[in-house]
């Protein structure tokens, strides 16, 4: 591998497939901070996205780093994303979710931003790109068949995610193909290959 590219790994988790058992376990991994936001959580979904987002970060974290899950620190930053803590300079990671389900990207080398969102056939996409993007993307999408459309304007929505969750210059963006998800990752260097699924 050229020093000059980095490598890049994606896990995602489907969360109707935990039990509602599984939950206390992960809750005892949280910190202070996160068990606190996670209380203030009010809506069911969000409860269990915000939970099994951090549960899944730290089971691939804990991998990465030869770590028990439950002993990786994570710092709350409002806001932002969470701080990996007692580790400057990686693993890098970004978590995203969106319906039933949650993913983190993680890569040792460089900054990530990863999004997902649920590819929901009722939305308007026409009108949510004119919110977004403005009139010279609609002019593009209102050229494309409906289902073609749909993608377009997922994916499109799901780069500037990423894009703004890298927080800095994108040296790559790859879009990862999935049925239900419009799924994008974006790094700060260039990617050796596709992300791994872990």
């Amino acid at each position: 591998m050229s020093p000059a590219l980095s490598g890049a790994s994606i896990c995602l988790l489907d969360i109707r497939t935990i039990a509602v058992a599984q939950l206390h376990q992960y809750e005892s991994w949280l910190g202070a901070a996160e068990a606190a936001r996670y209380a203030r959580f009010v809506r069911p979904l969000r409860r269990r996205q915000f939970l099994l987002g951090r549960a899944l970060l730290r089971a691939a974290m804990g991998e990465i780093l030869e770590m028990a899950p439950e002993s990786i620190a994570l710092e709350e930053r409002p806001g932002q994303a969470p701080r990996l803590l007692a580790h400057a300079g990686g693993p890098y990671f970004s978590i995203s979710h969106s319906g039933h389900w949650v993913a983190c990207a993680l890569s040792d080398t460089t900054p990530l931003g990863l999004d997902i969102e649920l590819c929901d056939v009722r939305r308007d996409v026409l009108a949510l790109a004119q919110q977004a993007f403005g009139a010279a993307v609609v002019a593009e999408l209102e050229k494309l068949p409906p289902e073609e459309r749909r993608v377009a304007f997922y994916q499109r929505w799901s780069e500037a995610e990423a894009r703004y969750k890298l927080g800095m210059d994108a040296a790559a963006c790859v879009t990862i193909a999935h049925a239900e998800l419009s799924i994008v990752l974006c790094s700060a260097a260039p990617l050796a290959q596709a992300p791994a699924w872990l």
